[in-house]
């Protein structure tokens, strides 16, 4: 019983009860057509539910977006395709698309009938102003018959993910930002003669990696030796995020987090079109190993697009992946939150002599209720070791801090 009521409509129910009654008192009265009619109103709802739970077909569902990456604040067309693959005629049916909710409302339609082995196509659109990768499915499916006494839901199983990406911002800058170590020259020169890579032997540091060690040179010197690859020609960057919550303020997309992931977009895409070699030192590319590798815009860009805060334990591995990269040289900006002056001194013990460092310290409070420090005093340690250091509020846009933070000399204020 409890099953058929799952399948009846509230126009089912509202027939089963009428006709029952119906029933009842053509018997206690003698009418036999008011009892004729009752049953009548009984059975069609019992008949339609057996068809609509009997009636089997099958579909095959299959998404495509384009663009299949969007940035945020972008359309995203999604053709929700369905096949028949029954031998049957599928009813008309209500479909329904799951999504996140960041996604928007849920797109519903009516689908026609599809003969077998065709196939019906339905277009939607979707919107997202939260960066990350989202789902989207799986389909509800809801069947009915004509007289809308009874009906079925299903989920049809299968979902595909659309990938949305921070905002990136154009920069300019009042002035070329020097890469100072391994970045003379406006652009990228290949030594056709000895290649790229200069190649000298120096004292093993904290944080190098070990596959770099020279061992001839250990075993001749008594002491860990390591290759330093110098690039002359090949100006290098690095980007590095605070990915610790303490050092961040607000939630969701005003958070002081989202405005460093934006800011670290548009400043990595801006130094690749500039002709950098660009590193991305983050909670993701330390764990995956991809911080000691240049990236392409699109690479940094999908590593962004899924970067969330992670637990202060973190910060060790953060520190010497940038650590030895800013020991070949290069250029470095650091995206960081005011919270531990012993975390900040370590970031601005980065900067290698020669070399040029820009900071943009967040100002957490400004964000949101948080327990982090005051940001200026943090700028002022960065601003002693050498870094070109502000403090960035949070209605501050991106482009105009980069124009500020590039304009500065060292150790100069805003």
């Amino acid at each position: 019983m409890r099953s058929l009521r799952s399948v009846l409509t509230t126009r089912g129910r509202a027939f089963m009860g009428s006709g029952a009654v119906l029933v009842l008192a053509g018997v206690i009265f003698g009418f036999r057509d008011l009892t004729r009619f009752g049953v009548l109103l009984v059975a069609l709802p019992l008949i339609s539910a057996v068809l609509v739970r009997t009636r089997k077909t099958r579909m095959r569902i299959e998404r495509h977006t384009h663009p299949e990456r969007i940035s945020v604040g972008q359309d995203a067309h999604v053709t929700l395709s369905f096949e028949n693959v029954s031998t049957n005629t599928t009813p008309i049916f209500l479909a329904e698309e799951r999504l996140d909710y960041v996604l928007g409302d849920r797109p519903r339609f009516v689908v026609g009938r599809i003969p077998p082995g065709r196939v019906r196509a339905i277009d939607y659109a979707v919107r997202s102003h939260l960066r990350g990768r989202h789902h989207l499915g799986p389909l509800g499916v809801q069947v009915q018959d004509p007289f809308g006494l009874a009906n079925r839901n299903a989920v049809l199983e299968g979902t595909a993910d659309l990938v949305v990406l921070p905002a990136v911002h154009p920069l300019s800058s009042n002035r070329r930002p020097s890469a100072g170590v391994g970045s003379e020259g406006e652009q990228a020169h290949l030594i056709a003669l000895h290649g790229e890579d200069d190649v000298t032997i120096r004292e093993y540091r904290d944080g190098d990696d070990l596959r770099r060690i020279h061992w001839p040179a250990t075993a001749r010197t008594g002491d860990l030796m390591v290759r330093q690859e110098d690039r002359p020609a090949q100006r290098r960057a690095v980007v590095l995020i605070d990915p610790r919550p303490s050092a961040h303020g607000g939630t969701g997309v005003s958070s002081s987090f989202e405005w460093a992931i934006t800011a670290a977009a548009s400043i990595a895409v801006h130094l690749c079109d500039s002709g950098y070699a660009v590193h991305l030192v983050c909670a993701e590319t330390v764990e995956t190993s991809r911080a000691a590798e240049t990236m392409t815009p699109e690479e940094i860009l999908d590593v962004l697009a899924v970067a969330t805060p992670r637990d202060d334990t973190g910060e060790d591995e953060i520190l010497r992946a940038g650590q030895a990269l800013a020991a070949a040289g290069g250029f470095l900006v650091a995206i960081v939150g005011p919270s531990g002056r012993d975390i900040t001194s370590r970031v601005a013990s980065l900067r290698q002599p020669g070399t040029t460092g820009l900071a943009l310290v967040l100002d957490a409070r400004s964000f949101g209720t948080t327990d982090a420090d005051e940001a200026e005093p943090h700028v002022d340690t960065l601003r002693l070791a050498g870094w070109r250091a502000v403090s960035v509020q949070r209605d501050e846009d991106v482009a105009h801090v980069w124009a500020v933070l590039t304009a500065a000399t060292v150790g100069g204020s805003r």
